[in-house]
């Protein structure tokens, strides 16, 4: 009884803070029918700000983090990526009414990762004053391209495996390694994906801002103007998420309710893995309790930025309804809502 009361104090204390608090407003706007909205352009500006800070604050730090510390959580956040995907694509696919291309598309931006989510948990673990590496920022694209690569890679296999079944059926037989084209078409189809995800808005800030604090000094700029300006934007970014779910889940009306349903428990699951993942760390090389909370935040997130249009270009027959409703919609609030049941659970696993 003692973790669930933890565990209930805590959530309800969250609830207060403005990270959480500014997410529920949001979404309180929305269901009002207000009016209130933010112009796109200061949206994507502050999304842009946000994922420069944090990579520049992750590559700060892994100039100076052990190889050893840093790859293992990186394979372990790779790993994560990919099992999500997989899991979910032979869980949610057999549901009455989802197709196995919505449901991979789904699974694929469960897979990856939310920049906004996880600026919330860092901003939440600072409030409390808990540590946490640094380097946590430089985990992100590890788990993001490896879950939307394998969710397009295995949707396109299965859309050609489909094509040339139909094909020998109609009485068509391709010869020279079938329709899906051979290893050969398999590798550029991966490294198709890998260049669109690395282009991609969101990575291609990340990845900017790693390398400016690999190899550039930016300590000055980051003390001056990122970290001050962090936690004022993110309340707006919070106060937006919250309209933009609300109005995500009107969505979901049309297409099967087995997406309710995932997006409702998916989070608290694929945070569960992380968890188990960050306990795994922290054993073999002492990762800390907030790093833990940070990998199991990042698993119980979807992908709300660079996932939605890597997934419209690379499979535009998949229905944005199922996989940008349920994500927005659901996974993104579940997921923010969770942070506090993570942190109770790693006071109570490790301790802060």
């Amino acid at each position: 009884m003692d973790i669930i009361t933890e565990i209930v104090s805590t959530i309800l204390a969250q609830l207060q803070k403005p990270t959480l608090a500014f997410l529920i407003g949001g979404m309180v706007l929305a269901a009002l029918g207000s009016k209130f909205e933010i112009p796109e352009p200061i949206y994507k500006f502050i999304v842009v700000l946000l994922l420069l800070k944090v990579g520049i604050g992750a590559g700060i730090s892994v100039r100076e983090a052990n190889f050893v510390e840093l790859a293992v959580p990186a394979l372990l956040a790779a790993a994560l990526g990919i099992a999500i995907v997989v899991l979910g694509r032979f869980t949610l696919s057999k549901w009455r009414g989802v197709s196995q291309l919505d449901a991979t598309a789904t699974v694929g931006l469960f897979g990856a990762v939310s920049a906004s989510t996880l600026a919330a948990g860092m901003a939440v673990l600072d409030d409390e004053g808990i540590a946490y590496e640094g380097f946590i920022g430089a985990l992100y694209p590890f788990m993001d391209v490896a879950a939307l690569v394998t969710a397009i890679v295995l949707a396109r296999l299965a859309a050609a495996r489909k094509a040339e079944t139909a094909n020998v059926q109609g009485g068509t037989i391709t010869m020279g390694g079938g329709g899906t084209g051979g290893p050969a078409v398999e590798r550029g189809l991966i490294k198709g994906i890998l260049v669109d995800t690395m282009r991609s808005p969101a990575i291609s800030a990340l990845l900017l801002g790693l390398a400016l604090g690999l190899f550039a000094r930016p300590e000055s700029v980051y003390a001056s103007f990122y970290e001050p300006l962090f936690r004022g934007l993110l309340s707006v970014l919070m106060l937006i998420m919250g309209i933009e779910a609300w109005s995500r889940l009107s969505e979901l009306k049309g297409v099967a309710h087995a997406y309710l349903f995932y997006g409702l428990t998916a989070p608290l699951v694929h945070g569960g893995l992380g968890f188990g993942a960050g306990l795994i760390a922290h054993h073999l090389t002492g990762f800390s309790a907030g790093g833990v909370v940070l990998l199991s935040i990042m698993a119980a997130s979807s992908s709300d930025i660079s996932g939605p249009p890597t997934m419209r270009a690379a499979l535009p027959e998949a229905n944005p309804s199922a996989y940008v409703g349920t994500s927005t919609g659901l996974g993104t609030p579940v997921a923010i809502l969770s942070i506090p049941l993570f942190m109770a659970l790693a006071d109570y696993f490790i301790g802060f």
